[in-house]
């Protein structure tokens, strides 16, 4: 009979439970449990035992890395017969922790895809990212998956860089509210019910040396702190967060896997994170073969293991095997190996893995595949921006025009799934198994064999609109268009010949308007692309074949209406700049089409806010709407200086937090708080009124300057905004409460402080629109902050009158 283990007593706290376990356990299990291993280590896709079984079972590894499959029922049995191998056959039967992505969507077959991070940024709407992770939580638990590689919560500064469309974009304060959103989303009402989330990439990978993936980050502590640092910390105090990722940046030549200035000093002693740190897929590999920053696998494993990094995926590197025998040489002290078990068994403890390993027994497929598609659809809605509109929009669907859709993103389906969307990732894997090769960071070859058994070769386009119900831009103008020609003119970023540029002039001449279909796509390495991981850019210019054919489009004289669909900033063409509307949508799923289409008939008003900037020339980069004062375009120009560039104005083309409407909005009556102390807080209000002749949605934003006595911080800073539903003639009464606490800032000793001062204030629409203009008095004496007084965001009230 075997004997009870008392790790297993639900009802001892978790940290003597956690305790009790890791006084059995060996030091071979110790090193494993902080590695994860792929799913065929344990058996093959058609369940025959793995050769590796034996090993795997002995070694005892932690967790599973990413994988997929086409249905959650599939998934959940791979799940549950993984589970079952280690926790009936494993000498402690310490259940797995099994991981996978979540960006926008959960990264398995047979599940909703929502829009892209930029484009669920443009929404500014949180509270519908924390629904979407919860729809998300609940398909993970069902299949057994508890842990997310989700969000990503860098700060995306310079679009050169392919991952930014990862991102929320480049305020701390926008990206904060949604990084808050979706942490409580996925992790739910307590962890036992909850996905773990997993921050990334911590610290500063949205500053790449010259935009290009992985490189360095050269940034001081201070903009380290207040800056990259700002959502992880929200994260954490707000929402209790579980897991951080590291970076691969160095950051100031020292990997942050290799920086326990970085993984314990700022994120564990001064932020107050509590939870285990992930390693980035193949990390320790990075330290050896890409940084140099270790000669050996066991060296790699030292460092990372003393800086306060967890565990490491996908497979064994630099832990496992190499950390027993950096232990056993005497190179790490036990005691960090040990630190790193406690933080991932406690982990499992509270997700209730001991008592719950195994997923659902029955799962219905037709209602898995239905959940999310009403908020998918309404998050690509609210996406659309409108930068640009003489009176052209919305057209008129009675009319009986006949419209041209034009453009490589015409009839193209497969970009809106931008890479982290599982039918990109199903197209990788598939392109990998029939021999193509890539650059993603941590493909792991051997899951070809795995793939080739899992997947059909059906093509992704196929798939798409199969599971997901996805149609293109020329099937969404056709629903509510008179008549639609199409031709696609140029691919995303090359000529198709004379007679193709012909076809779409022809288009043109024969249509009342033409819709413009341009954009950028993006890919891990299987496919033309743009943008994404791996695939940067030094020219962020709108790709050359497009500019040609915009200009010969143009020629034609015919009211043109460009639609932009992007990841991140480009540059645009005089040709495109003269259109007489611009709308632009991210990669936003199988309804980003159908969105633009409403949108461009009325039937949805436009309401989307840009995350990023967009600058006129590549030459501005980075540009950003915080930047600090007397910095960048934050410059005063010098005398007798009318630009502070030779050849263009240093301002951006579009601010950070532009988006027109089909009616317009006012802000009026500013109210402020005259003082308030360094302990206080301040209300400011104002009327915002929709003074056109239809209801839309206006999205005042309050942004503050604050001044620090030697040190210079940034220009403005946003501190707030509301999403208000208002009816034509209506207007609403727009209340935000500002804590002090939301205005700390390193200061020139290196504290954190709230510091007495003035403060200026000014709300508008977007960033550079200074509607109403104020300021305030900070009083009082020099306040310390700790991380757990801080607060991130104002409280917002909306009395509608």
């Amino acid at each position: 009979m075997t004997e009870p283990r008392p790790h297993l007593d639900e009802a001892l706290p978790v940290d003597e439970r956690v305790e009790l376990l890791l006084a059995e356990m060996t030091l071979r299990e110790k090193a494993f449990q902080l590695t994860s291993v792929a799913p065929w280590y344990f058996h093959e896709a058609d369940g025959a035992a793995s050769p590796r079984l034996a090993q795997t079972l002995e070694d005892s590894p932690g967790h599973i890395c990413n994988f997929g499959v086409d249905d959650p029922a599939s998934m959940a049995d791979i799940v549950g017969r993984l589970q079952r191998a280690m926790v009936e056959n494993s000498r402690l039967g310490i259940p797995l922790l099994v991981h996978t992505e979540a960006l926008n969507g959960f990264l398995a077959g047979g599940h909703m895809v929502f829009p892209t991070p930029t484009g669920l940024a443009a929404t500014w709407s949180p509270e519908l990212v924390a629904e979407m992770a919860d729809v998300i939580r609940q398909q993970m638990t069902r299949v057994g998956v508890r842990q997310a590689l989700s969000p990503n919560m860098d700060i995306a500064l310079d679009p050169r860089w392919g991952r930014v469309h990862e991102t929320y974009g480049e305020d701390p304060y926008l990206v904060a509210a949604f990084s808050v959103a979706f942490t409580q989303g996925m992790q739910g009402p307590t962890l036992s019910e909850g996905v773990i989330a997993t921050a990334k990439h911590f610290v500063g990978y949205g500053l790449p040396e010259g935009g290009i993936n992985l490189s360095g980050y050269e940034g001081g502590p201070r903009r380290t702190r207040d800056l990259f640092a700002f959502p992880f910390e929200a994260a954490i105090q707000d929402a209790g967060l579980a897991s951080v990722m590291n970076s691969y940046s160095g950051i100031d030549g020292v990997p942050a896997a290799a920086s326990s200035a970085v993984l314990t000093g700022l994120l564990r002693d001064t932020l107050g994170f509590s939870g285990f740190v992930s390693s980035d897929y193949m990390t320790l590999d990075h330290l050896v073969n890409r940084q140099g920053a270790a000669q050996t696998p066991g060296e790699a494993g030292r460092l990372a293991i003393e800086a306060g990094l967890d565990t490491e995926f996908p497979l064994p590197f630099g832990y496992g095997d190499a950390l027993i025998t950096e232990v056993e040489a005497g190179r790490v002290d036990l005691a960090h190996v040990n630190a790193s078990v406690r933080r991932v068994l406690a982990a499992k403890f509270r997700l209730g893995l001991f008592e719950h390993p195994y997923p659902c027994k029955s799962i219905d497929l037709g209602a898995a595949a239905a959940e999310g598609t009403e908020l998918s659809r309404e998050l690509a809605r609210r996406s659309v921006v409108l930068l640009e509109n003489d009176g052209v929009l919305p057209l008129d669907p009675d009319a009986g025009q006949t419209v041209a859709v034009i453009g490589p993103h015409a009839d193209a389906v497969t970009y809106q799934f931008a890479t982290y969307s599982y039918p990109a990732f199903r197209e990788m894997t598939t392109f990998m198994t029939s021999g193509g090769m890539g650059n993603m960071v941590g493909v792991d070859p051997e899951m070809a064999a795995w793939n080739e058994r899992v997947f059909s070769n059906a093509p992704v386009e196929d798939y798409v609109r199969e599971h997901l119900g996805a149609r293109s831009l020329v099937e969404a103008v056709a629903d509510h268009a008179g008549r639609v020609v199409t031709a696609p003119g140029s691919s995303l970023t090359r000529d198709l010949g004379d007679d193709a540029l012909a076809e779409a002039v022809a288009a043109a001449e024969s249509a009342d308007v033409v819709v413009l279909a341009l954009g950028g796509a993006s890919l891990w390495f299987n496919g033309e692309r743009t943008e994404g991981e791996g695939s940067d850019s030094a020219d962020i210019a709108l790709p050359a074949a497009q500019v040609r054919l915009a200009e010969a489009v143009a020629a034609t004289g015919r009211p043109l209406v460009v639609v932009l669909t992007q990841g991140r900033a480009y540059t645009l063409p005089t040709v495109v700049q003269d259109a007489s509307a611009i709308v632009l949508t991210s990669y936003n799923g199988p309804f980003g089409p159908t969105a633009v289409g409403e949108t461009l008939f009325g039937e949805n008003t436009p309401n989307g806010k840009l995350p990023y900037t967009i600058p006129r020339h590549g030459g501005q980069v980075p540009i950003f709407h915080h930047q600090r004062s007397g910095s960048g375009y934050r410059n005063p120009l010098p005398p007798d200086v009318a630009e502070l560039y030779l050849d263009m104005p240093a301002t951006p083309l579009y601010p950070f937090g532009r988006g027109l409407s089909y009616t317009e909005f006012r802000v009026e009556s500013l109210e402020a708080t005259a003082s308030f102390g360094t302990t206080g807080s301040a209300r400011i209000a104002c009327t915002v009124g929709n003074v056109g002749d239809r209801a839309g949605v206006a999205v005042p934003q309050l942004y503050l300057r604050l001044t620090g006595s030697g040190v210079s911080r940034p220009a403005q800073q946003m501190a707030g905004f509301a999403r208000v539903p208002l009816e034509a003639g209506a207007s609403a009464r727009v209340e935000f409460t500002v804590d002090a606490a939301q205005l700390g800032y390193t200061d020139l000793a290196g504290d954190f402080v709230v510091d007495p001062g003035e403060v200026g204030i000014f709300i508008g629409f977007d960033s550079a629109d200074e509607q109403v203009v104020g300021s305030a008095t900070l009083t009082g004496t020099k306040r310390p902050l700790r991380a757990d007084e801080r607060v991130f965001r104002s409280a917002v009230a909306v009395e509608r009158r």
